[in-house]
């Protein structure tokens, strides 16, 4: 084994350096306009000063540095902000500061009476290396500074010029590191637009949006939704796949294996003779539609997502011209999928382990590049986890790179791992398990995950109440109260959610069966029907929860969460603030959809920028009511069929020199 050559005299040693993820191997996540706030262990042999910094660029052409502080114990903090789309690079850089150390031993030196002549000639060299690297003035005002040093080195003033603070306010302006070491890695950074951070999502069909019961709706009659839509504050309409579907296999009404010859199938099994996943159904109408649909929803606040479902029916164009992309089993036929003991008849998987399976890549990069041509920059997708890694690795890299605006959401309610791979690879947003917890434990464990260890760094999570596919037994239980309960959790809790409408607004909870999730009379399988005025709606109120939501910046962060006690288990509550802690949301929330719950509240001031014996105003954005707090522990009183929670905007009690209160 040949032994690698290194230069000795770099001394410095760094590391654990963070955020870091698996070793390097994948990037943290931020958007445009945040900052990554970069932490390492930085030290060296003896007693020397270490100095650092951390370097970013998005090409090395324009390398930056920003310095770093310490926080002691060797461990140092800097931090940068990302002002541009696509992927930046980062790494830590450290040195032996001979500045610092010679300025540190000077200062001992003169407390002990010592004579220190020789140690100023010393500082006037030291000066003068950094003048080297000074521009403009400051190099000329350093020069003049040694200058001064070696003159006054045998006179009373000399310590006091070499210990001049703004003396060493100039030098640190420009560091001398030879020697430097650098960490072995280089991290890096994706930043996406900052609907990636913050987003509101609406799930419609767009089929079913005719004003008539039982015709098949077009996208020219869902434009027609859209000012509904807007009206309750989303800013993203999501729309299941928009393509032909197959008629082999047709699944009819709940799922069944014996369709009328009415029945309109799932838009999840994808192609027929009128083409495959770059076409549109015909009954929704032409790329025209599809087009002037997009304008229409851009106009009103919107924009539009695709889903995408890397799958065919049997009658796909793909299973006639590319029959080696599918698994054929012993007696000649193509596998259908299934999830035991659910089955999709009416579905082919594609086979990522095919013999073509670079073609297959291709192809299905192309079908993303054929809707981004054509003015789609989000993408929801279908069960991201039963496709392999590397797949997702590739397409969603070169696609970034050529499209770094462009926006993936994971589908992929599987095991954890699983999920946080496919978000490290490079996936924008995830679905979360948010649909299966309900408790205060619950809640406060996931969500402690998600946003207060490494997890927060590559994961942004979309939280949904209920999806097509998924209606949770607390919504089929819990009556409308369930259903308030859900979205304010859902809004506060995370920056972006989502909601499958107008199910969600219109309460709609009646299960297929005992213990299933699945919908009773799915709109995956059949046209719905309903209006969305009716007087039971929710859309007020899910309204007034997007207004406060876009109104409140502590709100539209995940990192922020904190956890706050509460004496009664039915009650959980939780607070989100501004970096400035100019905005601070405090939202308590009754768990319990059949029962009044009372109990005490203990905040913890501290993480809301309050001392111990702080009064604050606590001003209720959703029920409108004012309160006056004294201290950390207050008193609750929610009742689930009115209210059930407090979204408090908390505001601290100041009182001024003139002896008048105001509230911050």
């Amino acid at each position: 084994m040949v032994e690698q050559q290194v230069d000795g005299r770099h001394r410095v040693v760094i590391e654990r350096v963070s955020p870091e993820i698996d070793c390097g191997r994948f990037g943290i996540k931020r958007v445009v306009g945040e900052t990554v706030l970069v932490e390492a262990d930085v030290f060296a042999d003896g007693h020397d000063q270490v100095a650092c910094q951390v370097l970013y660029w998005q090409d090395e052409e324009n390398l930056q540095t920003s310095p770093m502080k310490p926080l002691g114990n060797d461990r140092w903090r800097g931090e940068f902000s990302v002002e541009k789309l696509g992927r930046y690079q980062y790494t830590v850089e450290g040195w032996i500061d001979r500045f610092q150390t010679w300025r540190g031993e000077l200062v001992k030196r003169v407390a002990a009476g010592q004579n220190v002549q020789i140690e100023l000639l010393m500082g006037s060299e030291l000066i003068e290396q950094a003048a080297a690297q000074a521009t403009g003035d400051d190099a000329e005002l350093l020069r003049q500074w040694a200058d001064r040093l070696r003159e006054a080195k045998d006179k009373p003033e000399g310590a006091a010029i070499a210990l001049d603070e703004e003396l060493l306010g100039i030098i640190q302006r420009y560091p001398v590191h030879h020697f430097a070491s650098r960490y072995e890695r280089q991290l890096s950074v994706t930043v996406d637009r900052e609907k990636a951070r913050f987003s509101t999502w609406y799930e419609i069909f767009p089929r079913s949006c005719s004003p008539q019961a039982g015709r098949h709706g077009t996208f020219r009659e869902c434009e027609l939704w859209l000012p509904y839509i807007a009206s309750m504050g989303f800013d993203v309409v999501y729309l299941p796949p928009i393509h032909p579907i197959g008629r082999a296999f047709r699944k009819g009404n709940n799922n069944s294996v014996e369709p009328k010859p009415t029945d309109v199938g799932s838009p999840w099994a994808i192609g027929s003779a009128e083409g495959g996943h770059k076409s549109i159904h015909p009954e929704l109408g032409t790329l025209e539609d599809f087009k002037r649909f997009m304008s229409a929803a851009e106009k009103h606040g919107l924009e539009v997502a695709l889903d995408i479902a890397f799958q065919c029916a049997p009658d796909h164009p793909y299973v006639r011209q590319h029959r080696e992309w599918f698994r054929t089993r012993p007696d000649g036929t193509i596998q259908y999928a299934e999830n035991p003991p659910k089955k999709y008849q009416d579905v082919y998987p594609l086979d990522f382990e095919s013999a073509e399976w670079r073609a297959l890549w291709e192809e299905l990069k192309s079908v993303f590049d054929f809707w981004i041509d054509r003015g789609v920059r989000i993408f929801r997708v279908d069960n991201p986890h039963t496709k392999p890694f590397s797949f997702w690795a590739w397409v969603i890299g070169e696609i970034k790179a050529q499209n770094p605006e462009v926006l993936f959401l994971a589908e992929a309610f599987t095991r954890p791992h699983v999920m946080y791979r496919l978000a490290k690879l490079g996936f924008s947003q995830s679905y979360t398990y948010f649909s299966w917890r309900n408790t205060k434990q619950e809640l406060t464990n996931y969500f402690g995950e998600l946003t207060q260890t490494e997890v927060r760094e590559y994961f942004r999570p979309n939280l949904w109440p209920n999806t097509p596919d998924i209606l949770p037994e607390f919504l089929q239980v819990g009556g409308r109260p369930a259903f308030m309960v859900r979205l304010i959790l859902a809004a506060t809790l995370g920056a972006s959610y989502g909601i499958y409408g107008p199910a969600f607004e219109l309460c709609e909870d009646a299960p297929l069966q005992p213990g299933s999730e699945e919908y009773l009379n799915s709109e995956k399988y059949e046209l719905k029907h309903r209006d969305p005025h009716s007087a039971g709606s929710l859309k007020n109120f899910i309204a007034r929860i997007n207004r406060i939501r876009k109104e409140n910046p502590a709100l539209q962060s995940n990192r922020n969460l904190r956890f706050h006690s509460t004496d009664n288990p039915a009650l959980i509550c939780y607070s989100k603030s501004t970096g400035d802690l100019s905005n601070v949301i405090v939202v308590i929330v009754n768990l319990d959809c059949f029962h009044t719950q009372t109990g005490w509240v203990d905040l913890d001031l501290g993480s809301v920028g309050l001392g111990a014996d702080h009064a604050f105003q606590a001003h209720d954005l959703l029920g409108a009511g004012r309160y006056l707090w004294h201290g950390s522990r207050n008193y609750v009183e929610l009742t689930p069929e009115s209210l059930p929670a407090q979204i408090l905007r908390v505001h601290r009690w100041v009182r001024t020199e003139r002896d008048f209160d105001y509230y911050l």
